[in-house]
Parts: structure tokens; sequence; C-alpha cells
């Protein structure tokens, strides 16, 4: 009786590490020869097809970083789940429960070594459940490399200039639906903005209502608004120069994650981030999408 309750718990655990991804070690990389990068899918200008070839910053830091090591980009797509917590399972430590291997249905397709364009917040990464446990306790948050912030892009023909939001009492603006600006420019200020505040499934579609004259400017993340002014290559949209009373925070940083156990592979790659940081060649990778860099508050302070 005895032998057959341990063959039981031996065949237990046996299924419960058959339904875990396997560990990508800085060994197994290297031996590999390929880094998995997480980056969002259909996420420009950070990550996305173009000439059906991956393209974006996250896409290029993600090369510099493979060349680095030595070893080839291998480039894992990300689709957005309910939030944050919910991509870092299903991409970093644990991966999808309808994503398997077709050779192992017990087991998840192989995840990403590191996953990119993660919030690099102390509070984040301690925050707590409930019941006083780590959200994030699998996961290990590092690598800063930029800083994101909040950015309008109005239409020169109907706005004379944007120093302060207030103006959207009066003109119509753009925002992502669900987004921290939508909330914002619907609550702000008791709530004077919200008639003139128009939701679109993304900022390209908010821009391109732009364009078309729908609304006179659009707010969103700075990079993804760049972006559009870069690609739009008009100057009649330009950039506001304005604040964002009541918004809460208003800039973060942007780092990446590894698996609780990775930890040697995020030492590897942190070195190479803060080599592009330090050297501006994390800057130029920007630039070349037409984007305005700011270096993370890390980098801020020390240097």
């Amino acid at each position: 009786m005895k032998r057959c309750k341990l063959f039981a718990a031996f065949l237990v655990a046996c299924l419960v590490f058959a339904g875990q991804a396997q560990a990508r070690y800085y060994d197994d990389v290297i031996a590999s020869g390929t880094l998995r990068i997480g980056v969002y899918r259909d996420f420009p200008p950070y990550s996305f097809l173009r000439d059906g070839q991956p393209a974006g910053v996250d896409i290029e830091i993600g090369r510099r970083i493979a060349e680095s090591l030595g070893v080839s980009l291998d480039v894992h797509w990300i689709t957005p789940d309910e939030n944050l917590e919910d991509d870092l399972r299903n991409n970093v430590w644990k991966g999808h429960y309808l994503d398997k291997d077709p050779q192992n249905s017990l087991a998840p397709k192989n995840l990403a070594d590191v996953m990119m364009r993660v919030p690099y917040d102390r509070q984040y990464a301690f925050k707590r459940e409930s019941t006083g446990e780590l959200v994030n306790e699998m996961v290990v948050l590092f690598g800063p490399y930029q800083r994101e912030s909040w950015r309008v892009a109005f239409d020169s023909r109907k706005i004379d200039q944007v120093s302060t939001v207030a103006v959207f009492q009066y003109h119509p603006v753009g925002v992502e639906i669900d987004s921290l600006p939508a909330f914002y420019l619907t609550s702000a200020f008791a709530g004077r903005m919200r008639d003139n505040t128009h939701h679109f499934s993304n900022l390209p579609a908010a821009f391109e209502a732009m364009r078309r004259g729908e609304v006179d400017a659009v707010m969103g993340m700075r990079a993804e608004v760049d972006w559009q002014l870069h690609r739009a290559g008009d100057g009649r949209y330009r950039v506001g120069e304005n604040g964002f009373p009541m918004m809460g925070k208003q800039k973060w940083d942007i780092g990446m994650a590894v698996k609780h156990s990775y930890r040697q592979l995020g030492y590897a790659v942190e070195e190479v981030v803060d080599r592009l940081v330090r050297s501006g060649q994390m800057a130029e990778i920007y630039r070349q999408y037409g984007l305005t860099y700011e270096k993370p508050g890390l980098y801020q302070e020390t240097l």
C-alpha cells in the first residue's frame, strides 16, 4: 500500500511538472543559439510587422541584446490579456492554458526568455494580494530603458496652441477607449471636456480621425503620438506643451521581465541595456523612428 501511495505521488508530481514550461536559463539560451524576446503584437512604434518583417524600437533593442549575447533573435509575439499580471503569467512564467505544445498537450509552448515593455516600478513589483501574497513573485522586473509619458498632438489649423487641456472644453479630442487619457478627459474639471472627448479603438484610429477633421487633437502615449506625427510628415500637426493637472502619475519607466529563476539571464541582458543607454545607442534607436527619447529615472539620477 505504501508503494502504491508513493507511486501515485510520483505520478502527480510528473503531471504537475509536465504542465509547466521548462525554464530557459542563461546557459540554455546560449546553447540554443537563440533568445526569445516577448513583444506586444501590432503595437507601433514599439513592435509590429513592416513588409512582413518584425520592426519597432523594442525589436531593435531585442536585436542588439541578442547580438551582444552572440545569439539570434526569436520574436515571441504577445497578445495582451485583461491585465499585465495575465500577460506576465501567460508569457513569462507559466503559459496560457489554451496555448499548448502540439507534441505534448500538457505542456505550454515556449515562453519568452525576456519580456519587453513592462513597468519598472517598485510599487508594482512588490504589489500584494489581499492575502498578503506577492502578486509578481514569479517574475523579476529589471533593465529600465525608457521613460514614457503622455502627449497631445493638435491640428494647428483648428487650434492656435494647447497650453492647457481646458481648450478641449471647446475643441474635440480623440483618445483610445478605456485608456487613462480617456478617463482623465471625461472626468477632470468636473467633466467639462466629456462631450468633446471622442473614443477610438486605438491611437492610430484617433489620429486618422484628426486627419479627416473629426477631432482637432489626440492624446496618448508620447511615443505613439510621435510615431503618428513622424508618419504624417505634415507641419500642421504640432505637439502641445501643456501639463495634465490632477492626472496623477504622468511619467513612468519602462523595463523588462524574466522568470524569477532566470536571474543570471536577467543580469546579462541588463548589462547590455545599461551599455545601450549610457552610450547613446538607445536614444539613436528611438531617433530612427522619429521618437522623443527620455532616459529612465535611474539614469537621470546617476548620470
